[in-house]
């Protein structure tokens, strides 16, 4: 642990300053640049391109031969004592690049934490992972918001209007929920007036009169900017709420100070949030947990003055790095969910990754033109973790189709995420077998009919002998994962550090990683 309770693990690198969060970026380029091979690869091309000949034949040798667990463990940074020594020194470097995950002592970097349990009435609807990071980030929202003395919590991608909701009935902060989504912005309010509802029952159950219950108030807005956010300055708390009235800060001329806060805001919008509290001085303070680094925007360095999502610092964009989106589909793995699997789930991913990249091997070789399409077949393994979830048992035996595209996860354009692939419940009769469905209900979900010329078992079986390769190149290519998030969110740190001295920012992992694999909080106040 460092001063702040942050674990440092295996990390070396810090990033108190920006030429220390620099040194660590440049770290990460220099290091990651022979591997552009394995970054950029799709391992749905793994048969057709025979992807792992790329790799060192030495660690193909030794990690063939490996048990499942340990593969699991590679982006994990775990390593065992027989392989070779470069193979060692490839994951320990990666760990050592890769920003701690390990949750932060919360209370030790903020002493005036104040976190309690959601009632059963403000995480109706929240799962479990949902509720741990609401009742962590509202907390800590809360925290930095008396802390810093504003009067307003702005939620950017407000989503549902979970943390908004917590943030205004639990904390009784002021808060103004943002979504692009109309639809996203009437199931807050539906949502807010029940819970609204129900503490004013409470409230007259108890013999408490009928005191004002604050409720987020909810906007539906496409361009987050400075002139939005200025406007938002202007909602001044109702007069008759004596403890908003109370917080007005007389010189701001009647201006309410705001706070930001987003909770996994999709792509470019973590940016965008960095960039309009870094513009807009009516912000005091911004907390910014990032996600879908896939739908990240990344600058086109022919194209002067573009405004993307990566890079955004002047730092990053000097070195004229580009990542191109297989890297920021990578950036999404966590290895925290990989080391959570047990032998058979971590077997299963490994063979539905075989699946597909067999697949492909059909449409390469029987549709052609479906490949230049880069076909989707969609990602359909919610469905199945629902019923698991729900105790339904389930086998290939008396599957219906979609329960069966459910089962093998098909995705022709990503190649997922460990999470997405865990089906526990999934028989197992043979390979050859389940290919042939596999693929028949991928091309039914691309439109195609089966050519009767198709031979699924002989693709299959002269695929089979490099299939026990899929698990070691998917672990290697997974290790990259956590050292991509970082340089993602370093170069949004050092956006924030590159601001004249003017803002106090630092990062750190604020949730349970096994439960919420994207927990790095950019948290930043105004000095």
């Amino acid at each position: 642990m460092d001063e702040n309770g942050v674990a440092t693990g295996q990390c070396k690198y810090r990033c108190g300053t920006a030429a220390e969060t620099l040194q660590w970026i440049k770290a990460i380029i220099e290091f990651i640049q022979p591997y552009n091979f394995l970054i950029t690869a799709q391992v749905v091309n793994f048969f057709t391109d025979r992807l792992w000949e790329a790799l060192d034949k030495e660690w193909v040798d030794c990690l063939r031969n490996e048990p499942v667990q340990h593969l699991l463990l590679i982006p994990s940074g775990v390593v065992q004592d027989h392989w070779p020594a470069s193979l060692k020194q490839f994951i320990l470097t990666l760990r050592s690049l890769a920003f701690p995950r390990e949750q932060v002592n919360l209370q030790k970097l903020f002493p005036k934490l104040n976190m309690t349990s959601l009632s059963s009435v403000l995480s109706q609807g929240m799962n479990k992972k949902k509720r741990h990071e609401i009742e962590v980030l509202s907390a800590i929202v809360s925290s930095i918001t008396n802390e810093v003395g504003a009067e307003v919590i702005v939620d950017v991608g407000a989503g549902q209007g979970y943390l908004a909701q917590v943030l205004s009935f639990q904390y009784h902060h002021h808060v103004v929920a943002i979504d692009a989504c109309s639809h996203h912005g009437k199931v807050t309010e539906s949502r807010a007036e029940r819970i609204r509802k129900h503490y004013a029952a409470q409230m007259r159950k108890l013999g408490s009169g009928n005191g004002t219950i604050s409720t987020p108030r909810t906007i539906t807005c496409r361009v987050l900017s400075t002139d939005m956010l200025k406007s938002l300055a202007d909602i001044v708390p109702p007069a008759d709420d004596v403890k908003g009235a109370q917080l007005i800060n007389q010189d701001t001329e009647g201006k309410a100070s705001l706070v930001l806060a987003g909770l996994h805001a999709c792509g470019d919008l973590s940016v965008t949030m960095l960039k309009t509290f870094s513009e807009c001085k009516d912000a005091k303070a911004i907390i910014s947990i990032a996600c879908c680094y896939n739908l990240l925007s990344e600058e086109c360095f022919n194209s002067a003055g573009s405004q993307t999502g990566f890079p955004v610092s002047n730092g990053v964009r000097a070195t004229r790095i580009s990542l191109g989106k297989s890297s920021r589909d990578l950036a999404c793995q966590s290895a925290e969910r990989w080391s959570c699997l047990d032998k058979d789930a971590g077997l299963q991913n490994f063979d539905l990754h075989a699946f597909r990249a067999v697949f492909q091997k059909v449409l390469f070789k029987y549709y052609p033109g479906i490949i230049t399409s880069r076909p989707s077949v969609g990602r359909q393994g919610k469905a199945l973790r629902r019923k698991q979830q729900r105790g339904v048992p389930y086998s290939l035996e008396n599957a219906e189709d979609d329960d069966y595209n459910s089962a093998l996860n098909i995705n022709a354009n990503s190649d997922g995420g460990a999470c997405d692939l865990v089906n526990e419940g999934l028989a197992a009769p043979d390979k050859c077998t389940l290919f042939e469905k596999f693929s028949v209900s991928g091309l039914s979900r691309l439109g195609l009919e089966p050519l009767q010329e198709i031979d699924f078992h002989e693709i299959w079986s002269e695929s089979q002998p490099y299939a026990e390769l899929i698990g070691p190149y998917w672990s290697l290519r997974a290790a990259m994962g956590p050292v991509l998030e970082t340089l993602l969110l370093l170069d949004r740190l050092l956006f924030l550090q590159e601001q004249d001295g003017l803002l106090d920012v630092a990062m750190f992992p604020i949730f349970d990683p096994a439960l919420s694999p994207r927990n790095l909080a950019i948290i930043a106040r105004r000095t």
